[in-house]
């Protein structure tokens, strides 16, 4: 099979063609007016490319009827892509990308008082930790594989929910400012991918070391790679969400715990510290009373 014909769409999805368009569009039109390196243009299309590789190309073929290569895609879509685009920084960019007469129109939605709220939950650092672990580990129970695998329905929701979980944590994670108004601490940061990659690992190492065929629904449908046995195709899943993932997680930790010590030593992040300093030793001067 050539390389051509292999990017060619498995089964072609027009909504998604048009979510690429409409976000390459607006960072292609917000890069020229806001100061972005080269490196994080890079960064940017990198993830979008890899992005649409896994999700609209044949390797989603492969990814149904294999499932050492369902484990790669869903690496692709839960760490490698978000983490690569993520380390872009695109907001700013995405914003300025936006038609001049839309932007009171997001500010105002912003504002409102439903999407705050919707906020308050969704960007939750909670919820996005546990959203993370959860859209990889229930797509692995048996019963829910099995189904997701023959329903193009559920399979595409599986595949939307691992994408948009993975770009809610790694934004999350790679978010550059203090808190606030960074809803999450500067330490949490580093220390999330700690606590997210743990259950990653158990379960990869119990598929990897499972005496059993877990997932017969690759059977069902038909292995793409007939000269790799079932018990090796699971077990080089399993390989592949222990190891890649834990170091794409560890990088994760590295680049917060990097941006950690540029926050600490910001000029701003100095005089709030000096300002707590103050504030502590007027209360130790002046102790309220009761």
């Amino acid at each position: 099979m050539s390389l051509i014909s292999l990017l060619e769409p498995w089964e072609p999805s027009y909504a998604l063609v048009a979510v690429f368009i409409v976000v390459a569009g607006l960072f292609a039109r917000g890069a020229r007016k806001a100061r972005m390196s080269v490196a994080r243009r890079i960064a940017f299309w990198t993830g979008l490319v890899l992005f649409y590789i896994a999700l609209h190309t044949k390797v989603d073929y492969y990814a149904e009827h294999q499932f050492f290569v369902h484990r790669l895609q869903h690496l692709v879509l839960h760490h490698l892509a978000p983490l690569v685009l993520m380390a872009s920084y695109p907001g700013a960019a995405l914003r300025v990308g936006l038609p001049f007469a839309w932007r009171p129109l997001l500010r105002n939605w912003q504002r409102s008082r439903g999407a705050r709220l919707l906020g308050a939950v969704l960007l939750n650092p909670t919820v996005i930790g546990m959203a993370f672990i959860v859209s990889v580990l229930v797509w692995l129970l048996p019963s829910i594989q099995f189904v997701s695998m023959l329903d193009w329905r559920i399979y595409r929701f599986m595949n939307w929910s691992v994408a948009i979980s993975g770009l809610m944590y790694w934004w999350m994670i790679l978010d550059h400012r203090p808190s606030p108004p960074s809803r999450a601490r500067p330490g949490l940061r580093v220390l999330s991918p700690v606590i997210t990659m743990t259950p990653q690992i158990l379960a990869g190492a119990l598929i990897t070391f499972s005496s059993r065929d877990l997932y017969p629904v690759f059977e069902v449908c038909g292995r793409a790679f007939t000269s790799v046995p079932p018990a090796l195709d699971q077990s080089l899943g399993g390989l592949i969400m222990w190891v890649p993932a834990a170091v794409l997680e560890t990088v994760g930790a590295m680049m917060a715990l990097r941006l950690m010590m540029r926050l600490s030593n910001s000029p701003r992040e100095k005089a709030r510290q000096a300002s707590r300093r103050r504030s502590a030793r007027q209360d130790r001067v002046h102790p309220v009373t009761r």
